[in-house]
């Protein structure tokens, strides 16, 4: 792997290549969550458990996959994630879609500037990002446990609390893994960096839908 900043220019073309192959890999995924939203749209909430179960299994047989070079299989497996993160979260999508449909496409439009921005940020800057990735990841844990917590107790501005908390988590790891992105020159990486920005663009919509969703009500 290339030293940060010590790009030649085969090594610059083969970024650059990776990056165009990446972000083709998270637009195909993308596709296939909206077919996967569209057909669980009417799904009750124990099959969306059930599917969000399966996706992370998909994500575990990515990595094992990769290990083994397995382009082909990982990138297979990677629209399987897709349509199947689709799959669990369709109902969510539909209910807003169905009780505030401006909000989706608010969201949908933050969403989209979310990224680029601060994919800008993280793809352009070659500071030494590890302890921000230390950081956001530590963010994350909280993330998940505080929102555990509210499934079982009451707390006066929790949703909007979460809301901010989770853009700000994932606003660091869209500028981690965009650097990553540039980083690397592996073309088999690809598809596990496609998922990890598909993962974040995904979080990132969601809490807009949440926050947007509230401002509404």
């Amino acid at each position: 792997m290339p030293h940060e900043g010590g790009f030649g220019a085969a090594d610059a073309s083969d970024s650059q290549t990776l990056f165009g192959q990446t972000m083709a890999l998270v637009a195909v995924t993308t596709g296939f969550f909206a077919l996967g939203a569209y057909i669980g749209r009417g799904l009750s909430s124990g099959w969306g458990l059930v599917f969000f179960i399966a996706s992370f299994a998909c994500l575990l047989a990515m990595r094992f996959s990769v290990r083994r070079s397995s382009s082909t299989g990982t990138t297979g497996l990677l629209f399987a994630f897709g349509i199947v993160l689709g799959l669990a979260t369709g109902p969510t999508v539909a209910y807003y879609a169905a009780t505030a449909p401006a909000v989706v496409w608010e969201s949908a439009g933050a969403t989209a500037l979310f990224m680029a921005g601060l994919g800008a940020v993280g793809y352009a800057t070659r500071a030494d990002l590890s302890a921000m990735a230390r950081v956001s990841f530590w963010g994350l844990i909280v993330l998940i446990v505080f929102g555990i917590v509210t499934i079982f107790v009451q707390i006066p501005g929790a949703s909007l609390a979460y809301s901010i908390l989770g853009l700000v988590v994932f606003a660091g790891l869209t500028v981690v893994d965009f650097q990553r992105l540039r980083s690397r020159t592996d073309f088999e990486s690809a598809p596990l960096l496609a998922a990890s920005i598909f993962l974040d663009a995904l979080n990132v919509f969601l809490f807009f839908l949440r926050l947007f969703q509230r401002d509404r009500d």
